[in-house]
C-alpha cells in the first residue's frame, strides 16, 4: 500500500465531493486531526480501522492485496484451500455421503463450480459446502452460496435426485481470525447461515431436514498433512 497515494486519494475524492474534514470526521465517528493524519498519508500513526473508516465516509474502497513471492503466494493459498476440503471429504465419505469435489454446473445459463457436492442416499439429502481458508469478501460469500443453493433442486433433478433434504454450509478454519471474522459480522451470519459446528455436525450424520451452518474445522498446515498421509475415502471424480 502507497500510504501517500492512498491519502492523496482521500483527500481528491472529498474535494469533488465538496465535503470538509469535519464532516468526514463526523461521518466517520473519528476526529477531524484524525482524516487529516490520513489525508497527509501518516497511515502508520493511526489504525486500518481508522483509516478504512475515513475511506468509506468519502465513498473510497481499500481492499488489501497481500504479496509474496508472487505466484508462490497463489499456490500456498490453493494448497490450504485443498488441504480443508480434502479433509472435509474424507469426513463426509465416513459418514456414508457420496461426495463431488468440484462439481461444475450449467443451469439456466448460470455456470460455476462447487466446492463440494453430497448426496446421502439412505436419507436423501443434499449438500452444497462452500469451503474458504479465509474470509474475504462477505457479501460475495452469502450470495455466491445463496445462488448455488437455489440451483440445487435443478442440479439434482439432472443427477436423477429428489432430495427431501438440503443443506448449504461454509467450512471455514477452526482458528481465531476465522471465528473473530463470523463474530464481528454475526448478524449477516446467523441471518444467512444460522447453525454453527456441533448442530451441523449432527446434521451430516443425520440429515433430516433443510439445513444452512457453518462448520468450523480443524485443518493441518499443508506440509503436515501430506506429511501425515492423505485418508482414504469414497468420492465420485
Amino acid at each position: 500500500m502507497d500510504d501517500v497515494r492512498v491519502g492523496s486519494i482521500i483527500r481528491a475524492v472529498r474535494l469533488r465531493r465538496g465535503l470538509r474534514q469535519a464532516d468526514v470526521a463526523v461521518a466517520a465517528g473519528v476526529a477531524q486531526s484524525m482524516v487529516s493524519l490520513v489525508e497527509r498519508g501518516a497511515l502508520e500513526e493511526t489504525s486500518l480501522r481508522i483509516v478504512r473508516r475515513v475511506a468509506t465516509a468519502v465513498g473510497v474502497s481499500l481492499p488489501l492485496d497481500p504479496r509474496w513471492r508472487g505466484a508462490d503466494l497463489a499456490r500456498l493459498m490453493d494448497a490450504r484451500h485443498a488441504s480443508i476440503a480434502g479433509v472435509v471429504v474424507d469426513r463426509l465419505s465416513r459418514l456414508g455421503w457420496e461426495v463431488w469435489p468440484e462439481h461444475t454446473f450449467s443451469v439456466y445459463g448460470e455456470r460455476g463450480s462447487i466446492d463440494i457436492l453430497a448426496w446421502h442416499p439412505p436419507a436423501r439429502a443434499l449438500l452444497v459446502v462452500e469451503v474458504k481458508s479465509q474470509i474475504v469478501d462477505i457479501q460475495d460469500l452469502v450470495s455466491t452460496l445463496d445462488r448455488k443453493r437455489r440451483l440445487t433442486p435443478r442440479l439434482a433433478s439432472d443427477l436423477g435426485w429428489h432430495p427431501l433434504a438440503i443443506g448449504a454450509v461454509v467450512v471455514l478454519p477452526s482458528e481465531h481470525r476465522a471465528r473473530s471474522a463470523v463474530a464481528r459480522h454475526s448478524a449477516i451470519f446467523d441471518a444467512a447461515y444460522p447453525a454453527r459446528t456441533p448442530e451441523v455436525r449432527r446434521w451430516l450424520g443425520r440429515p433430516d431436514r433443510d439445513l444452512r451452518g457453518i462448520w468450523f474445522l480443524p485443518v493441518s498446515p499443508p506440509d503436515v498433512a501430506r506429511k501425515r498421509g492423505a485418508g482414504s475415502g469414497r468420492f465420485r471424480g
